[in-house]
C-alpha cells in the first residue's frame, strides 16, 4: 500500500482493529494488497512496528477512512474498530476473548463503538477545511522511514543517550525490533514491558520495565525507567498525600482516583494542584498538574457544556449520553481523564478487562533471553517457560569472579530468580 501523507507530532495517533465476520477472529489491519484484500495480523508484539497507524483528529481520520474503506474488495466482510496506537496488542486479545463470550444478539452491541463508513462520510461531507494528514505504513516495512522524518518527533535518535541504554542492555537495531523506538522519540512511555539490566549498586540483575525519554532539570536528555511494582503501597504518602479507602478502590478499579488533590514538591514545597491515576502496566502512580489538563470541546459529536467540561477537570466520571457512535447512531458511556494518558478515556474498555486494572499479567509475557547479562539457550529458556528449573554458569560477580546456580521463571512476579542451591533438592 503506498503512502498517502504524514501524520503530524501534535495529533494522538491510532489503529484499527478488524472484526472478520467469516471466521469472527480479530486482527489488527496493516494495509490492502493491490487487488483489495485486507491485510492484517494477529495480535504479537514483535510485529508492532507494522501495522497501520493513522493520526486521530477527525480531519484526517475521516479523509483516511473513507479512502481506506472504498479501496476493500468486500467492506461488508468487515468491522473496524479505531484504538489508541500501543494499545492495539492488549485490546485486541481482550476483545476476542469478548467476542468469544458473546451470543448474536449481543454482538450487536459492538455497532456502538465500530468505525462506520456512513457516519464517517457524512462528517466528511461537512466539512470545508483543508484535509489533514495521516500516514499508513506498509506491512512490510521496517519504519525506518517514519523515524528519519524528524518533523514527526519530539526527540532525534542523535540526541538519545546511548551509552545509558547501554548500560541497561539496550541498542538502536533491538528497540527497533520490538517496536519500542519509535514512542520514546516521541516521547510516549514504551508500550510494553521492556527486559532491562538493573544495577542496584551491589550486583546487576534484569527487570522489567517501562522507558521514557525525558529533558532532566540540567536540560540534559536522560532515560527514566518505569519499574514494575507488585502492588501499590496506599499506607505511603504519594507526594504528601495521604490515600483514603475511596481513593484506593477508585484507583484499583478505574485506574484514577477522581478527583483533585494537592501534592507537594519534594524539592521546591511547592503546592500543585493534580489528579492522579495507575501505570496499568506498572502499577505506578502518575500524576499530572491541573495546569497541563486538557479537555476537549466535543466527544462523539456531543458538545461538552461547562457543567460537564467542570466534571472531567474535577477529574470525576462522566456519563454522557446520546453520543453519536460510528454507525450513525445514538449510545451512551461514561468518560474520565487519564493523568498517565493525559487524555479523557473512555471506560468501555473495562468490558473486556475481567481481572481489574491493578493486575500485571506478568504470565503473558515472554520469559526474558537475558540473565544478569548471560544469554541464556534454548534449552534453559525452554525448561523456564515450562516451569522448570534450570542450570546455569558463567555468571560473573560485581568483583569479577564467576559462580553458577539454579533459575526459574516465577511467573506471580514476572523475574528470573536465582538460587545457590537446587530447588528440586529439600
Amino acid at each position: 500500500m503506498n503512502k498517502m501523507g504524514n501524520y503530524t507530532a501534535v495529533s494522538e495517533v491510532s489503529t484499527l482493529l478488524v472484526l472478520r465476520h467469516s471466521n469472527n477472529s480479530i486482527g489488527i489491519v496493516q494495509g490492502i494488497e493491490q487487488n483489495g484484500n485486507l491485510i492484517d495480523v494477529q495480535p504479537d508484539r514483535s510485529k508492532v512496528d507494522t501495522v497501520l497507524r493513522i493520526d486521530s483528529s477527525e480531519n484526517s481520520f475521516t479523509d483516511f477512512y473513507s479512502d481506506f474503506y472504498h479501496q476493500l474488495k468486500d467492506p461488508s466482510e468487515y468491522s473496524f474498530f479505531k484504538v489508541r496506537e500501543f494499545e492495539e496488542h492488549d485490546t485486541a486479545i481482550d476483545l476476542q476473548e469478548y467476542i468469544d463470550c458473546l451470543s448474536e444478539g449481543e454482538r450487536q452491541d459492538l455497532k456502538a463503538v465500530e468505525v462506520s463508513i456512513e457516519a464517517v462520510e457524512s462528517i466528511r461531507n461537512k466539512k470545508n477545511a483543508e484535509s489533514g494528514s495521516f500516514v499508513l505504513r506498509n506491512g512490510f516495512s521496517n519504519g525506518s522511514d517514519i523515524i528519519n522524518n524528524s518533523s514527526q518527533y519530539r526527540y532525534q535518535i542523535k540526541d538519545v543517550p546511548w551509552d545509558t541504554m547501554a548500560e541497561l542492555g539496550l541498542y538502536r537495531e533491538r528497540l527497533e525490533e520490538i517496536g519500542a523506538l519509535d514512542a520514546l522519540l516521541k516521547g510516549y512511555k514504551t508500550p510494553m514491558l521492556i527486559p532491562i539490566l538493573f544495577n542496584d549498586g551491589e550486583m546487576v540483575s534484569q527487570i522489567d520495565a517501562r522507558l521514557q525519554l525525558r529533558i532532566d532539570d540540567d536540560g540534559e536528555l536522560i532515560v527514566k525507567v518505569h519499574r514494575v511494582c507488585k502492588k501499590v503501597d496506599f499506607r505511603k504518602k504519594f507526594k504528601g498525600h495521604k490515600f483514603t479507602k475511596e481513593d484506593r478502590v477508585n484507583l484499583l478499579n478505574s485506574g484514577n482516583m477522581g478527583r483533585v488533590v494537592d501534592l507537594v514538591d519534594a524539592v521546591t514545597g511547592e503546592i500543585i494542584p493534580s489528579l492522579i491515576s495507575l501505570d496499568r502496566m506498572t502499577n505506578e502512580l502518575i500524576s499530572l498538574r491541573m495546569e497541563l489538563v486538557r479537555i476537549p470541546d466535543m466527544l462523539c459529536g456531543v458538545r461538552l457544556d461547562l457543567e460537564q467540561k467542570q466534571v472531567l477537570l474535577d477529574g470525576k466520571a462522566l456519563f454522557i449520553e446520546n453520543m453519536l457512535s460510528k454507525k450513525g447512531k445514538f449510545f451512551s458511556a461514561t468518560v474520565q481523564f487519564n493523568a498517565d494518558r493525559q487524555w479523557v478515556e473512555f471506560l468501555f474498555e473495562n468490558k473486556f478487562r475481567s481481572s481489574g486494572f491493578s493486575e500485571v499479567h506478568h504470565s503473558e509475557r515472554e520469559v526474558p533471553s537475558h540473565f544478569r547479562g548471560v544469554r541464556l539457550l534454548q534449552w534453559q529458556m525452554d525448561k523456564l517457560k515450562a516451569g522448570e528449573t534450570a542450570y546455569i554458569k558463567g555468571l560473573e560477580s560485581k568483583k569479577g569472579s564467576t559462580y553458577q546456580g539454579y533459575i526459574r521463571f516465577e511467573k506471580k512476579i514476572g523475574e528470573i530468580v536465582f538460587s545457590f542451591k537446587n530447588p528440586k533438592k529439600k
